[in-house]
Formats: structure tokens, C-alpha cells, sequence
């Protein structure tokens, strides 16, 4: 069932032209991304401190990052996926500094790719710190069926609070709805988590699919992952996209990830083309159904953890968007879905 907010809902914004003047794209062709980001954010000082301010009362909450083992980790006890080794620094001690220092109160860990179906690094860094972070697991579509049953016991067992699709990981000229992807769908609805889908080819090639589980499973909660991986549209087959994107509001059971902006976005940070984007998600799904994700810690060496948390204020401020529903995106929407996490104890 869709959360309802009292929030007004802010009209849509169509395609907002880049503010930038020739003078100052001239400086960031050659500029380095931090110097990028100090030069842009230094005319935007006011705006971003007043929309944080405005959000302090209620908490910060990440909806979609990762950990890894560390190298060390990884010899010893938590091996990475053959052939998936990660080339930036993942490890929870170091995604806890960035979430202090950003202001973060809490998080979703998305079980990542580079340990593939073993879940035990995120299990244990769930188990150290059960206050401080949520678990979301991978599904597994394996022909055998054994996904299924690892699964419920990621949910049941180990307390994993979400589980995510990857059609990359559907076995070879097989579709998410197989046999097995909709039992692994049906499952989560059966078991009260939401599902996360990761379209990183973008949405248009599985719009289909989404579209028949979400019409044949309406208990199933679905989030679509870094805006179903949607830009500003360029031309009439991304409009197309684009607007298949935004049509899946008409299920109520749907949410949006505003996350991972340096993946959605043409321009460098703090990636104020996504205003349009954030703009027209929240006319049609509304605050409550859309929430802020960091993608840690890839977003580290695009723009810093706090950068990315800093953009959202910066970007919502450009539509502007209401104090009411910038709380909502920046962690009352996640933690109306997983309720009982980030409480003080």
C-alpha cells in the first residue's frame, strides 16, 4: 500500500535550462571535480544551509550504498567474487567517517556485487552495527530454484530487510519474469520486503517486465534504483523511456530511488540538470514515494560522500522543493518503509 504524505505536491518542471555562463563552463573543462565542486557550491552556500537546516529535525537516512571487505577482509574471512574485485576503498569503517562527517544518521546496505551471493561481510557489519544500518540482499535466479530459499532465509534468519533484482544475473536470454523471478517476487511480497531493480541498461528494455510483476504481485513494494537509471532526456526514444519511467506511479506499490546523481546526470556536480528529473518524479509518485540514495562509495571519487549528500539540497532548492517533501526524500520516506529501523534505543 502506497504511504500517503500531506506534503503539497510541487508542479512539474520541464527541462530547466543550464545556468552556467560560457565563462564558467570554460573554467569547469578544465578544472579538477573537487575544484569543480567548490567552485559551484560557493554560490550556493545560502541556499544548501537553509535547506539543511530545514530538514535537521527529522533524520538523514541513506537509502542505497555499499560495503566491501577490505583487502585484508578478503584474504582472511570474506573473499571477493572471482573476478569482481573491487579498486575503491568499500569498507564499513570508512563509510561510517563519511556518514558522520556528511551528517548521515543511518542506511540501507545493498549487498554488492563483488561478493556476489555470499552475504556474510554484509551480515556481519548488520550484526555490529544494528542501529546504524538495514540490509538488502541479492537475489539469486538461479535455474535450480536455490535462490528462493535463500531468500527466506536472508529475510527470516539473518533479518535482511529488502532484497534487490539484477537482470544482468538472469541466466542468458531468460527474463525477470521466469519462473523463478516471479517466485523470488512473489516471495518478497509474501515475506514483507520491499524489491529493489537495478535497470543499469536503462529502463525501456524491461518496462515490460516490471510492468507484469507489478500487476500480478501487488503486494510486492518495488523501488527502482537510481531513477530506473533515467537522464534528462535528449531525444524521442529517452522521452519515451523517460515517460514509461514516470507511468509506473500508476502502481501504488512503486518507489523511486533519487540516488546515484553522478549516473543520471549530464552535466558535472553538483548536477543541477537532475532538477528537472526530481521535479517531475515527485509530480507524479509525490514525496513520499521517493527517497535520497548516496551509491557509497562509488560517489566518492565523483563528488565526496558529503558532496552527495550536500547536491540534493542544492538541486532541490533549483525547483524548489518544500521543506515537507525534502524531508520525505531525505529519510522519512525509507524509514516509513522499514519501520522500527534507526530508532534510538
Amino acid at each position: 500500500m502506497a504511504l500517503s504524505s500531506s506534503s503539497p505536491v510541487v508542479a512539474p518542471c520541464r527541462f530547466l535550462c543550464p545556468r552556467a555562463t560560457t565563462a564558467s563552463r570554460d573554467i569547469l573543462s578544465f578544472a579538477t571535480t573537487a575544484t569543480r565542486r567548490r567552485l559551484l557550491l560557493s554560490t550556493a552556500t545560502t541556499t544548501i544551509a537553509a535547506a539543511m537546516a530545514a530538514s535537521s529535525s527529522c533524520k538523514v537516512i541513506d537509502s542505497h550504498l555499499h560495503v566491501w571487505a577490505t583487502p585484508q577482509q578478503a584474504k582472511e574471512e570474506y573473499p571477493y567474487f572471482p573476478g569482481q574485485e573491487p579498486t575503491l576503498r568499500g569498507d564499513a569503517d570508512f563509510l561510517l567517517e563519511c556518514m558522520s562527517e556528511a551528517g548521515v544518521d543511518g542506511a540501507v546496505i545493498v549487498q554488492p556485487i563483488n561478493h556476489m551471493f555470499d552475504h556474510s561481510l554484509v551480515t556481519s557489519v548488520l550484526k555490529k552495527y544494528p542501529s546504524k544500518f538495514v540490509g538488502c540482499c541479492l537475489a539469486n535466479p538461479a535455474d535450480d530454484g536455490t535462490g528462493i530459499k535463500q531468500l527466506e532465509h536472508l529475510i527470516v534468519q539473518e533479518k535482511y530487510r529488502a532484497v534487490r533484482f539484477n537482470p544482468n544475473l538472469w541466466p542468458s536470454g531468460q527474463k525477470m519474469t521466469n519462473e523463478v523471478g516471479r517466485s523470488l517476487f512473489s516471495k518478497a511480497g509474501e515475506l514483507g520486503v520491499p524489491l529493489g531493480i537495478m535497470t543499469m541498461k536503462g529502463v525501456g528494455p524491461y518496462i515490460q517486465e516490471i510492468e507484469e510483476l507489478c500487476r500480478d504481485y501487488p503486494a510486492t513494494t518495488v523501488i527502482l534504483d537510481h531513477m530506473a537509471f533515467c537522464k534528462p532526456p535528449t531525444n524521442d526514444e529517452e522521452e519515451k523511456a523517460f515517460s514509461s519511467f514516470l507511468s509506473l506511479s500508476r502502481f501504488p506499490q512503486v518507489y523511486v530511488k533519487y540516488s546515484a546523481l553522478f549516473r543520471i546526470t549530464r552535466e558535472a556536480y553538483p548536477y543541477e540538470d537532475t532538477a528537472q528529473l526530481l521535479s517531475s518524479v515527485i509530480s507524479h509518485y509525490g514525496a513520499s514515494r521517493v527517497m535520497w540514495g548516496s551509491d557509497f562509495p562509488y560517489v566518492v571519487p565523483e563528488c565526496g560522500y558529503k558532496g552527495g549528500r550536500e547536491a540534493i539540497s542544492h538541486v532541490a532548492s533549483k525547483i524548489p522543493v518544500s521543506q515537507s517533501d525534502l524531508e520525505w526524500i531525505l529519510g522519512k520516506t525509507v524509514s516509513q518503509l522499514f519501520q522500527g529501523a534507526w530508532v534510538t534505543p
